[in-house]
């Protein structure tokens, strides 16, 4: 495809996300973000909520720091009493193992618990710093430089890879993580968070993994996959 053609292409599929974006928040209104000035608390709180649900890993978290008085005595704790802390979150074993291993490795490599270092650091290096631990992924590693970083990522989870594969703006995406690599440059300024935060209310409201609901879908006529149920008749 000639490099005119290419740049078009993008324009076109830039302002298709733009639009899908404002459709969101007219529907869900536009997120803020509260960011925690603990990096390391934050990653914390990110690795309780995989797998689980918000209201199950914010007491998880909870949980967690009531029944240690700091990110130091976690990390000289016995991994039973860490999972006893954490286990309303689910998978309280595993990540009981990786938060104490974690803290450990943040230690060693900076001589404290403390990433504020990351702040000054360019969004692709923390994005990979944070992936060198066991047990964080691509996803995990985006919601801290959203969330609590600020930085301009669209993190992408069950829900995100399932909503943007049915919208059909990168295509069909088989994995996470290739959704992530091609959703990236499209997210409209400054709104990197009302999409990523919008496409999950979208996916648990409305675009449900077996029966979406495609008639109430504030971005049906955006979406490959409802426009193509409105043919059908479905």
């Amino acid at each position: 495809m000639p490099r005119a053609a290419r740049d078009a292409d993008g324009a076109r599929i830039r302002a298709r996300v733009e639009r899908i974006t404002l459709l969101l928040e007219g529907e869900f209104g536009r997120p803020r973000r509260r960011p925690d000035p603990d990096l390391v608390g934050s990653l914390v709180a990110t690795i309780l909520s995989q797998n689980t649900s918000d209201v199950n890993s914010g007491r998880a978290y909870e949980l967690l720091r009531e029944r240690f008085s700091g990110w130091g005595e976690v990390e000289r704790a016995n991994v039973r009493s860490i999972e006893a802390a954490i286990r309303p979150g689910g998978l309280a074993k595993i990540k009981a193992r990786r938060i104490k291993a974690i803290l450990r490795e943040i230690r060693a490599q900076t001589g404290g618990l403390d990433l504020g270092f990351l702040r000054k650091r360019p969004t692709d290096e923390v994005i990979e710093y944070l992936r060198g631990f066991n047990g964080v992924g691509t996803k995990t590693a985006a919601c801290v430089a959203l969330f609590d970083l600020g930085r301009e990522v669209v993190p992408v989870d069950t829900h995100v890879h399932r909503v943007v594969g049915r919208l059909g703006v990168v295509g069909h995406p088989k994995s996470r993580d290739a959704t992530y690599e091609a959703l990236q440059p499209l997210a409209p300024s400054r709104r990197a968070l009302s999409l990523h935060v919008n496409l999950i209310r979208l996916g648990r409201a409305v675009c449900k993994p077996r029966e979406p609901r495609c008639p109430e879908c504030p971005v049906r006529l955006e979406c490959d996959h409802g426009r193509g149920r409105s043919r059908s008749g479905a």
